[in-house]
């Protein structure tokens, strides 16, 4: 399973300069936008960057999952079987694995990036929304299947994702920029 799983990202990279080339503009077209604040407002650059980075991450999640595959390479029904992929050879053993992998970051810059995806249930939520609209979209596509198991271990990768951005966050409050003000001003820290 190990030589599948090497073998399957070495030629994910192949497709990393169209994800950067999508994403980077879009990255930083947002990151101007979200700079700028509003007439009275000043955010700064810093406020952005987790919006940037999800946006990133979106344009490459899209590269790899569409646009790395043949328009009508893969048509077939839905597998609606659950657990269906596993167990059944280390080609397929991999593709579960990868799957999760794939949905790891999604999680973290879903929990970091929206402030309605910061906690467990909306983060998961939102990404087995996005897992359901990518299988059906590969389905619709032809550029994959559509498989329960898929969206259940892009929605293990979400958790995954939301746990490690909990661990690096959840224990000093949510994430803030580092300029973003509290109610009673500047965040100096708990007041003795």
């Amino acid at each position: 399973m190990v030589k599948y799983l090497y073998r399957d990202m070495v030629s994910t990279m192949e497709y990393l300069p169209y994800s950067l080339a999508l994403g980077v503009p879009a990255a930083l077209l947002l990151l101007w936008i979200l700079g700028r604040g509003g007439p009275g407002k000043k955010k700064g650059p810093a406020s952005g960057i987790p919006a940037a980075l999800y946006t990133l991450y979106l344009a490459i999640l899209l590269v790899i999952t569409f646009f790395s595959r043949e328009s009508g390479s893969r048509v077939g029904a839905a597998d609606l079987e659950l657990f269906s992929t596993w167990g059944i050879n280390d080609r397929n053993n991999a593709f579960v694995v990868e799957n999760v992998l794939l949905f790891i970051p999604y999680g973290f810059l879903s929990a970091w990036a929206l402030p309605w995806a910061g906690g467990f249930f909306g983060c998961a939520l939102f990404g087995a929304a996005t897992s359901v609209a990518v299988e059906w979209l590969q389905k619709i596509t032809g550029r994959g299947y559509f498989q329960i198991d898929d969206i259940l271990t892009n929605l293990l990768g979400t958790v995954v994702g939301f746990l490690l951005f909990w661990l690096f966050f959840g224990r000093r409050g949510k994430a803030r920029p580092a300029d973003e003000k509290t109610p009673d001003g500047p965040d100096e820290g708990p007041r003795v």
